[in-house]
């Protein structure tokens, strides 16, 4: 439902979304059946397709032309899907979306080099823009994930971290990953220069609020909405915004503490998620995504009139303020 409610503040795309998503299935395409199966499955599971998304609407601010935009808005998915293969293997994920993971599916080695081998791919889509900045731009993206994701490993099971601990983990992990695709959309497109780094502060903004209402989700949504367990992420080992602002209160972190070990009961995780839900951590997770949001629709507020100025906005919202 809430896919849909998304898909409707883009309708105007929709023939180009069809594009990019064809375009997805053949860039998946080898001749390993290894790798076409575990590709393919990992794209049958679907997924909001925002990055694609602010690539297209990004290009509206310059000459916007379909079959070279589709080149970049392909490659920073195919990104996002092999950042997705990695992270399940790192974190031993058996499901995802509903569906088990590559890693759990096939095993760890073929999980592995099925990401490898897309994240090849998004290379060899890039190389069909003549544009030294947009390769700049997707090098340097791609390194920082690359970090963020060592950066995650670091983290895992350690409570002593602090706030800046996890703002610079989820900078690296999704906000820039958008940040960069609203700035690629523009550059490839001929935007102005201060028009594609306005867009790359919004898509920045908007990836900060949105990683953290999906930390939120992850302890306040139901197992059958996720897919997986609620609190699946501190089962994990990761500490997200809502468990760092809870992790002193005494009623709570010894079942965190539980968490993190992997003793924790199946009653003891309810328990833990009914404290969570009630306590003010959520409410001030909330308070700080939507700072980062407001940031966001500024962004969009300064930039030059444009018919697309509605859909950023009404897009950003939906991702800071959705339910699911």
């Amino acid at each position: 439902m809430e896919k849909m409610k998304l898909k409707l503040l883009y309708s105007d795309l929709k023939s180009d979304i069809e594009i990019i998503e064809k375009e997805l299935e053949t860039a998946l395409n080898s001749s390993s059946h290894f790798l076409n199966d575990a590709s393919l499955h990992l794209l049958k599971a679907g997924g909001k397709r925002i990055r694609p998304v602010f690539v297209l609407l990004a290009a509206k601010f310059g000459q916007y032309d379909i079959e070279l935009i589709k080149k970049v808005a392909v490659s920073l998915e195919l990104i996002h899907m092999a950042s997705l293969v990695h992270d399940d293997v790192i974190d031993d994920s058996e499901m995802r979306r509903g569906r088990p993971t590559v890693k759990s599916q096939w095993n760890n080695r073929v999980a592995m080099y099925t990401g490898d081998f897309i994240f090849a791919r998004a290379l060899q889509y890039i190389t069909d823009i003549d544009n030294p900045k947009a390769h700049q731009i997707l090098s340097e993206t791609m390194v920082e994930i690359c970090i963020g994701e060592v950066i995650q490993i670091e983290d895992k099971m350690q409570l002593d971290q602090n706030m800046r601990d996890y703002f610079r983990r989820i900078k690296r992990k999704t906000a820039l990953l958008i940040a960069s695709s609203c700035h690629l959309g523009a550059v490839v497109a001929g935007a102005d220069e201060r028009v594609a780094i306005q867009l790359k502060r919004f898509g920045y903004f908007v990836g900060m609020s949105f990683q953290i209402i999906d930390d939120i989700l992850d302890l306040t949504s139901t197992d059958k909405q996720l897919g997986k367990p609620a609190g699946s992420d501190l089962l994990q080992g990761n500490i997200t915004l809502p468990v760092l602002l809870v992790k002193d209160d005494p009623a709570i972190r010894p079942l965190i503490e539980k968490a993190l070990a992997g003793t924790m009961t199946e009653d003891e995780r309810q328990e833990f998620l009914g404290k969570i839900r009630t306590s003010e951590a959520i409410k001030k997770a909330k308070k700080i995504s939507d700072t980062y949001l407001q940031k966001a629709l500024r962004e969009v507020e300064a930039l030059p009139q444009n018919s697309i100025k509605k859909s950023l906005r009404d897009i950003a919202l939906y991702m800071g303020k959705r339910k699911f």
